[in-house]
């Protein structure tokens, strides 16, 4: 005796159905894995903050360095790793934050975004691989030692952990990137405006780091070493095709006393 086979329209009705199941599950799949990426960012963020906090237990509760120079070696060891001043060879068993972490410089490593992985992007300046998507908020913490704007605000006091008055709500690190063509990475978190020290006064960044990368969010880890998502709102972004912009238009979060410089 034989089966009954499968008509035509019966094929076609199944593979229909078939089609449909699909288009509702790959959403879905893709809100898991972005989902899933977001939460190893913080985690990543969360390890960095934890070092920043010993790193400064151990120098007497000053803030780590963003950046500082070595003559003898020629290059510039900055938190996540040395570069070559010549070569822009990246090291990233000299970074400050060496000492206090697991994982070390590399692809796919605890300075690397899930959402932002190597060939995304383009290192800013003389790195020749790998270096962070993350930045530092060097700005704030430790004004002598942040290349690029010490001249500015060199002046402003080297901070220690303890002197910082609402921890909650300081940026220590967060997504980062640059806006270009192939947009590029930033170790520096710089907030949404800037300060002159000879006119003393601020005035709008035109190029903030910080990224919401992560479905319209930045990942932040604050002083107080906890890990949360932030949604950026239009007016914050000066880039709004790459999501770059800043947590506000005001630069209470970078630089909680900026009113007073």
């Amino acid at each position: 005796m034989h089966g009954r086979a499968f008509t035509l329209i019966e094929l076609l009705v199944v593979i229909a159905i078939i089609a449909i199941l699909v288009g509702l599950l790959v959403p879905a799949l893709s809100g898991v894995r972005d989902a899933a990426r977001t939460i190893a960012c913080l985690s990543n963020q969360r390890q960095l903050g934890v070092a920043w906090s010993v790193y400064a237990d151990d120098f007497q509760g000053y803030a780590m360095p963003l950046a500082d120079s070595d003559q003898d070696a020629e290059d510039t060891i900055y938190w996540f790793g040395s570069v070559g001043d010549q070569t822009g060879y990246v090291d990233g068993h000299r970074g400050f934050l060496a000492p206090y972490l697991e994982d070390t410089l590399h692809e796919r490593s605890v300075f690397e975004c899930p959402e932002q992985p190597w060939g995304t992007y383009s290192a800013q300046g003389l790195p020749r691989s790998v270096t962070t998507t993350y930045g530092y908020n060097g700005y704030y913490l430790c004004p002598p030692k942040t290349p690029g704007w010490s001249t500015s605000i060199a002046h402003r006091p080297w901070r220690r952990t303890w002197e910082i008055a609402a921890p909650a709500e300081l940026l220590v690190f967060a997504d980062t990137l640059m806006e270009s063509d192939p947009p590029r990475n930033n170790a520096l978190l710089d907030p949404p405006m800037t300060f002159n020290r000879w006119s003393r006064r601020w005035s709008r960044n035109s190029f903030p780091t910080t990224v919401f990368r992560h479905r319209g969010h930045t990942a932040v880890v604050t002083a107080d070493v906890s890990g949360r998502t932030i949604k950026a709102e239009l007016e914050w972004l000066t880039a709004p095709d790459l999501k770059i912009g800043s947590v506000g238009l005001e630069p209470d979060r970078y630089v909680p006393d900026w009113q007073d410089w």
